[in-house]
């Protein structure tokens, strides 16, 4: 997938950017780049290996320090949503602000 100095354009334009035309092309060449990359991974068959949780346990055996995912507070949801102006099945209701 290779992007056009268009894309480029829209991009700026949703990101709020205003890039100078030198600037616009360097883009492209980067964001081409990372693509052209991308596509060099997706290449590679990778069918019958696990996936590692960490890039040297290939390697070495790593230890992950992790810790027990048990709940450490107590449940205190009504009460911290007494004072909410707005609350529904126990989620706080706010204002649409994208419309």
């Amino acid at each position: 997938m290779a992007l056009t100095p268009q894309d480029i354009g829209r991009i700026a334009n949703l990101a709020r950017l205003e890039l100078q035309p030198a600037e616009s092309e360097r883009m492209l060449t980067q964001l081409n780049g990372f693509f052209d990359i991308v596509e060099k991974m997706r290449a590679v068959d990778t069918t019958g290996l696990e996936p590692l949780a960490h890039p040297v346990a290939i390697i070495q055996d790593v230890a992950l320090r992790l810790r027990d995912d048990i709940a450490s507070e107590p449940n205190q949801r009504e009460a911290n949503q007494q004072s909410a102006p707005a609350v529904e099945r126990g989620l706080f209701l706010v204002p649409k602000v994208i419309e």
